[in-house]
């Protein structure tokens, strides 16, 4: 058995959760909304899918779709995924599809949005085709795929943990007015896609239609079969087998979607270096990244957007007398193409929009020593502060707003 299987069927046995209220069908809108307070219910075997007697609740009508209805056809695990910048081309699916080593395909929409430093793989799904890629108790876990359908967020639970706000919405987006979304089910996805959101949702946070394909290969290596997806789909799309770890040399595509902010940044191509690290494309390098000079700090490295505003808030710093408060001994970087540690998740310093202060005095998990009026400097120059997260991380400012220095 393949390790990609091996981990597939060790998935299989993660709980599913949903808030206590997702059990009721009878309960309103608002009731049906779930609290992270709610003792949560857990599922270690699939529910029955049978239709329910009553519609199911729908937390969010402006972003709902028609419910699934119970699931319908085969189960199948995908061993490839396609990424593209813009939607494939009709023709190339077809291609794809008549290979015979390619047993079983779905096509779906796949973007990134950045959420407190790491930039998570959303996909906008019909609920009631994806679902069949998912592990098997994942896809018969009916009200999962109602509560994505109205209008819900469905993610692993260790992730929404971690990114949730207090009211158990996820902000879908670094900018400081990207939307939120309620979390409607924590259940495991297919790899390499952190979260799932209906297409109306995908819509409206921009996320390329139709841009990414789902693949089964049946018998045959998806190794064998990548390398003829890859000269099908050319050199625009990466195809990179699915599991929990990316080989050294794979390709990568990052499309940044939710906002201002993320499409300034830009788009990016990039290959895996291993040890956590990535290049992106030499490109996309030469046009957005920079060395300048900035108070206080000296050079940084960082995208050319950020130094605008990072300028600004480090002269008001400097002018209200505040410069000793930022120890330049203690700074970290800006640019640093990465994943977050021991995730496949890139963090925003990948794209030199984040960077790093105070670094001793200012660990994750702590309240940290970061002077609160140099805070309120950078969150009126466009930065959010990692000290206001739920997992704390105060030696981390990130860029969430474009802002015009007079």
């Amino acid at each position: 058995m393949s390790r990609v299987r091996r981990v597939r069927a060790a998935a299989a046995t993660w709980l599913l959760l949903l808030a206590t209220a997702c059990g009721n069908p009878e309960a309103s809108p608002d009731t049906a909304t779930p609290s992270p307070s709610a003792s949560p219910t857990t599922s270690s075997s699939a529910p029955t899918s049978s239709p329910a007697e009553t519609e199911p609740p729908v937390a969010d009508p402006a972003h709902a779709v028609e419910p699934p209805g119970p699931r319908k056809g085969a189960l199948v695990l995908a061993d490839l995924i396609i990424k593209d910048q813009d939607a494939l081309d009709p023709e190339v699916i077809e291609e794809i599809n008549a290979l015979r080593t390619v047993k079983r395909s779905l096509v779906l929409s796949l973007g990134n949005v950045g959420i407190e430093n790491r930039v998570i793989n959303i996909g906008a799904v019909d609920p009631s085709t994806y679902r069949n890629f998912t592990i098997a108790a994942s896809a018969e876990l009916q009200e999962q795929w109602d509560r994505v359908a109205g209008g819900e967020v469905a993610l692993e639970k260790s992730l929404a943990e971690q990114l949730q706000d207090k009211a158990g919405y996820l902000q879908l987006g670094n900018d400081e007015d990207a939307p939120t979304v309620h979390i409607g089910a924590y259940a495991p996805q297919v790899p390499q896609i952190d979260a799932v959101v209906n297409e109306k949702w995908g819509e409206e946070l921009g996320i390329p239609t139709d841009n990414a394909m789902l693949v089964n290969t049946g018998i045959y290596s998806p190794r064998d079969v990548m390398e003829k997806l890859q000269e099908i789909v050319g050199d625009d799309a990466a195809v990179s087998i699915l599991g929990p770890d990316l080989d050294p040399g794979a390709e990568q595509i990052a499309v940044l979607s939710g906002g201002s902010v993320a499409e300034a940044v830009g788009t990016f191509r990039y290959t895996v270096l291993g040890g956590g690290r990535i290049a992106p494309e030499q490109s996309w390098v030469t046009a957005n990244i920079r060395t300048e000079p900035v108070p206080i700090l000296g050079n940084v490295t960082c995208h050319k957007v950020i130094f605008p505003q990072l300028r600004a808030a480090l002269l008001e710093i400097q002018t209200t007398g505040l410069a000793d408060e930022i120890n330049p001994g203690e700074y970290a970087g800006c640019y640093y193409p990465r994943y977050i540690a021991n995730t496949q998740q890139l963090s925003l310093h990948s794209f030199g929009i984040a960077l790093d202060l105070n670094v001793p005095g200012n660990q994750r998990g702590t309240f940290g020593e970061m002077n609160r009026a140099v805070v309120e400097i950078f969150k009126k120059w466009g930065f959010a502060w990692g000290g206001d997260w739920g997992y704390t991380d105060p030696m981390h400012f990130e860029m969430n707003a474009l802002k015009e220095p007079a």
